[in-house]
């Protein structure tokens, strides 16, 4: 597979673990760091499953395992860019499918420094620019939010195994 060639197969080359936005191996599949990052933190809830393309489609108690590790992702995201980025005020989290076919979920870090324009408005309504501008590509200037968010997905796993609350830590 060539060097970027993972993107072509995010899921398999997870599966294979030659995915490098991959963060932690959760429940119901992976926790990645996203290839934009314009809003410091964006992470992505991969299925395991690359057949699985909505959320209605898995059983019950799989369905009910991604909910739980979209909340644990977007729960490590919030709690890592608080501690390492300035102005972090909230996360938003999505599961729309409109561009990948496979089942995902987006966690978006949202800060007080976004222009008021884009501020209340999704994400996705952000200039085209953005989104392929170098500057804002996942690259060495983001490993240290990239450890931290693995840090939290770490301890919250911990918190979990040890029967606290899903908020608690």
């Amino acid at each position: 597979m060539a060097v970027d060639g993972w993107r072509d197969d995010r899921i398999g080359s997870a599966l294979r673990g030659e995915n490098p936005a991959v963060l932690r191996r959760l429940d119901s599949g992976f926790a990645a760091i996203g290839d934009v990052q314009f809003l410091p933190g964006y992470s992505v809830l991969l299925t395991d499953d690359p057949a699985v393309q909505r959320l209605s489609e898995l059983p019950r108690n799989a369905r009910l395992a991604f909910l739980a590790d979209m909340d644990r992702l977007g729960e490590a995201v919030e709690r890592a860019c608080r501690r390492v980025e300035q102005g972090f005020r909230r996360v938003n989290l999505e599961i729309l499918g409109n561009t990948d076919g496979f089942l995902h979920a987006h966690v978006w870090p949202r800060y007080a420094w976004e222009p008021e324009e884009r501020v209340r408005l999704p994400v996705w309504l952000y200039p085209r620019e953005m989104w392929r501008d170098e500057r804002y590509a996942l690259g060495p200037a983001h490993e240290r939010l990239r450890e931290a968010i693995g840090e939290e997905l770490d301890r919250l796993a911990g918190a979990e195994g040890r029967g606290a609350s899903p908020g608690g830590g």
